[in-house]
C-alpha cells in the first residue's frame, strides 16, 4: 500500500503542475469558449455565401448568363466539384456550431433576445438550404461522434423551419431584463438590435417557407391562411427589409472580403457573368412573339434596336416610353447598359428612357441582338484605375452595397399569390400593387449616380428622376391601371421575379420549379412523355392562359435561340435541385445519399429529382 501511495503522489503533483504551468488546453488567443453575443456578427456576415451560389442559380433562372458556370446554365452540374455548394458550407460549417452555441448559451443565460435572433437566423438559413438542395441531414446534423448522417425529407424539414421561426418570435416577444449595453447593437449588422424588426423577419421566413408550397393541392386548405396571417405581421414597408450591412473600403480595405461580393474590388461580376436576354426582354417589354408553326421570331423592318415582332401582351412594361406610366425605371438600376458612358443628363427623364439594353445567351455574352455589357455598365471587365473605369460599382453591384436577404416587396407578392389561389382577387390585386411600390422604394435606396461628364462608374439615373418615373409607372397600365379582367397570376409572379432580380435568384428558382418551368407536366412521377422527352422540351406557349412566365423558354425548347438539348444524363428533365456539397457528402456520406428516394443521390440524374415542395401531391418514395 505504501508503494502505491508513493507512485500515485507524483502523478497528483504533476497534474497540479500542469494546471498551473503547462495548461496546453487553453489558449487565450484561440479560446474554446466565447460569450454568446460575440458569435452574432460572424454568423450574419456568412450570408455573403448566398451570393457565391447565385453564380449557379442565376443562370438556372435566366437572370444571368455565364461563361464560367456553364454546366448550371445548361441545367447540369460540375462533376467532382464544390461549385454551387457554398450555401451548404455556410449552413453546416460557417454558421454551423457557432449558431448552435450562440443559441444554447443564450438560452442557458436567459438572454431571450439573442436566442430569438439565433432561432430566426437558423430558420432562414435552413429554409434557404432545403429549397436549394432539397433533402438534407437535419436531425443528425450536429450530433457529435457520427461519421455519417442520415438524410431527412422536406416534408419533415419544412415544418421544422417554421417551428424554429415561431420559437424565435416567442423568445423575441418575451420580457428580457438583460442589460446588453451595446453588445447586440454593435454586432447586429442587420437591424442594430431592433427586436420589432427581428420579429417581422421571423414572420417573413414563415411566409417564404409557405409560399413555396402554393402549387401543392392542399395549399388552400392547409397553408394559405397561415401564410396570410404571417404576412400581415411581417414587413409593411421597405424600411423593414432584411439586409446585411457591408463596410466596403474598396482597394483600401484591410481585407477584400470587407467589400460586397459583387463590388468592383473583388471582381466576381466580371464578364464571366452577365444579364440574360430573357431579363432584358422582361425589363424592357420586348418579349417576342413566336411563329407557332416554326417557333421562330417574326422579323419586322424599321427597328434597328429590336427587329422582331413583340408579343401583344407584355407583363411588366412596353416600348411606349414616351407615354407616361409605360416606362419601368427599375431597368436602369437593375440591368447594365453601355449607353451614356460619360454620365450626361442623368437628371433628364427623356434622356434616361432612351438607353439601350442587351443580354447574352445562356453561355455567351453575345445574345440575339447584341452583346451584354458588364453589370457595371461597360463592354469591359471592371477596372478601378485609369481615366475610364467602374469606380466602386453601382446599385447592388457596389463595394459598400448591403447583402439582401428578403424584402417587403417579396413578402407582398407572396401574399398576393396566396390571395389569388384562394380566389380573393381584389385582395390579391391590392397586395400586388403594394409589392410593386415596395420594390420601387427598395430599388431607389441603393442608387448612387455617377458624376456628370466623368466615365468613372455609378448609376445612370438620379433618385429624383427615378422617383418621378416610378410614380408614373405605379399609376400606369401595368400596376394601378391594370384592369381586373387582365390581372393574372403572371402579373404577380413576374413582378416578383423582377423584384428578386438578381439577389433573390434562389427564391425565383423556387417559384419556377413549383410551376415546373411552365412545362405541361401532370404532377405524377415524371417520365419520358409526361411533361418532357429526350429531345426538344415542349413548354407552354405564351398564348396559353395558364403559362405563368411569359417569354420563358428553357434551352431545349421549341422556339428560336433554344431548340438545344439537355445533357443526356438529365434524361429529358430540367434541373430541380443542386447536388449536396461534393467534399462533404460525396466524399464522406455516400451511403446516406444512395438511400434517397425516388432517385438515389448517387444517380447521374439526381439533380433532376423533383423536391417535395414542387410535387402537387406527396413525393413518391
Amino acid at each position: 500500500m505504501r508503494k502505491i501511495i508513493i507512485l500515485i503522489l507524483p502523478v497528483f503533483m504533476l497534474a497540479a503542475g500542469c494546471k498551473k504551468y503547462l495548461d496546453v488546453n487553453r489558449n487565450i488567443d484561440a479560446p474554446d469558449y466565447v460569450e454568446d453575443y460575440l458569435y452574432l456578427a460572424g454568423i450574419l456576415q456568412q450570408y455573403q455565401g448566398i451570393y457565391w451560389d447565385i453564380r449557379a442559380i442565376g443562370p438556372l433562372t435566366q437572370m444571368m448568363g455565364t461563361t464560367s458556370y456553364t454546366s448550371f446554365a445548361n441545367h447540369y452540374y460540375t462533376v467532382g466539384s464544390d461549385a454551387g455548394g457554398e450555401i451548404w458550407r455556410m449552413v453546416y460549417w460557417l454558421q454551423g456550431m457557432n449558431l448552435e452555441n450562440m443559441i444554447n448559451q443564450a438560452m442557458e443565460a436567459e438572454h431571450w433576445t439573442l436566442a430569438g435572433m439565433g432561432y430566426a437566423i437558423k430558420a432562414f438559413s435552413w429554409d434557404l438550404l432545403t429549397k436549394v438542395h432539397a433533402d438534407l441531414p437535419m436531425k443528425q446534423a450536429f450530433v457529435p461522434g457520427l461519421l455519417s448522417h442520415d438524410y431527412d425529407y422536406q416534408d419533415e424539414i419544412y415544418p421544422q423551419v417554421r417551428e424554429w421561426a415561431y420559437k424565435a418570435i416567442e423568445l423575441l416577444e418575451r420580457t428580457d431584463n438583460t442589460d446588453y449595453g451595446n453588445k447586440i447593437t454593435a454586432n447586429d449588422f442587420m437591424y442594430g438590435g431592433d427586436k420589432s424588426k427581428w420579429i417581422k423577419f421571423a414572420y417573413a421566413v414563415i411566409v417564404r417557407n409557405l409560399a413555396s408550397l402554393s402549387n401543392k393541392q392542399n395549399f388552400t386548405s392547409e397553408y394559405a391562411q397561415e401564410l396570410i396571417n404571417a404576412a400581415n405581421k411581417s414587413f409593411q414597408s421597405s424600411s423593414d427589409d432584411a439586409t446585411i450591412r457591408v463596410n466596403g473600403g474598396s482597394q483600401q480595405a484591410a481585407y477584400s472580403e470587407y467589400n460586397n461580393f459583387w463590388g468592383t474590388a473583388r471582381g466576381n461580376l466580371s464578364r464571366a457573368y452577365f444579364q440574360h436576354e430573357y431579363a432584358v426582354q422582361v425589363f424592357t417589354g420586348t418579349v417576342p412573339e413566336y411563329d407557332p408553326l416554326t417557333g421562330d421570331k417574326i422579323r419586322v423592318d424599321g427597328n434597328d434596336y429590336y427587329p422582331f415582332k413583340l408579343a401583344e401582351k407584355q407583363i411588366i412594361t412596353d416600348t411606349l416610353i414616351n407615354v407616361p406610366g409605360h416606362f419601368d425605371p427599375r431597368v436602369v438600376a437593375k440591368l447594365g447598359t453601355a449607353s451614356n458612358p460619360n454620365y450626361l443628363y442623368l437628371d433628364v427623364a427623356d434622356s434616361v428612357k432612351k438607353y439601350r439594353y442587351y443580354g447574352g445567351s445562356f453561355t455567351s455574352v453575345t445574345g440575339p441582338i447584341g452583346s451584354a455589357p458588364s453589370f457595371y455598365g461597360r463592354n469591359a471587365n471592371s477596372l478601378v484605375s485609369g481615366s475610364v473605369h467602374d469606380g466602386i460599382g453601382r446599385w447592388l453591384y457596389r463595394d459598400n452595397a448591403p447583402y439582401i436577404l428578403t424584402t417587403c416587396a417579396e413578402i407582398k407578392f407572396c401574399l398576393a399569390e396566396a390571395y389569388w389561389k384562394l380566389g380573393q382577387k381584389d385582395l390579391a390585386f391590392q397586395a400586388f400593387k403594394e409589392g410593386v411600390r415596395a420594390d420601387m422604394e427598395f430599388t431607389v435606396k441603393y442608387l448612387t449616380p455617377g458624376a456628370n461628364g466623368s466615365p468613372t462608374g455609378g448609376d445612370k439615373i438620379t433618385p429624383a428622376v427615378f422617383n418621378t418615373l416610378a410614380e408614373e409607372y405605379l399609376a400606369g397600365p401595368y400596376v394601378a391601371g391594370l384592369s381586373m379582367s387582365d390581372f393574372s397570376l403572371s402579373h404577380i409572379m413576374m413582378q416578383k421575379w423582377v423584384a428578386l432580380y438578381p439577389w433573390g435568384a434562389p427564391e425565383a428558382w423556387v417559384d419556377m420549379r413549383k410551376y415546373h418551368y411552365d412545362i405541361d407536366y401532370s404532377g405524377e412521377y415524371p417520365s419520358n412523355g409526361n411533361g418532357w422527352n429526350l429531345t426538344i422540351l415542349n413548354q407552354k406557349w405564351d398564348t396559353d392562359p395558364n403559362k405563368v412566365y411569359k417569354g420563358l423558354y428553357l434551352q431545349p425548347a421549341q422556339v428560336q435561340n433554344r431548340k438545344g438539348t439537355f445533357n443526356v444524363q438529365n434524361e429529358g428533365s430540367p434541373c430541380y435541385r443542386i447536388r449536396p456539397r461534393y467534399n462533404s457528402e460525396y466524399m464522406w456520406n455516400r451511403n446516406s445519399l444512395d438511400a434517397l428516394k425516388p432517385i438515389s443521390g448517387l444517380a447521374d440524374n439526381y439533380h433532376t429529382s423533383i423536391p417535395w415542395f414542387a410535387y402537387p401531391k406527396d413525393m413518391p418514395r
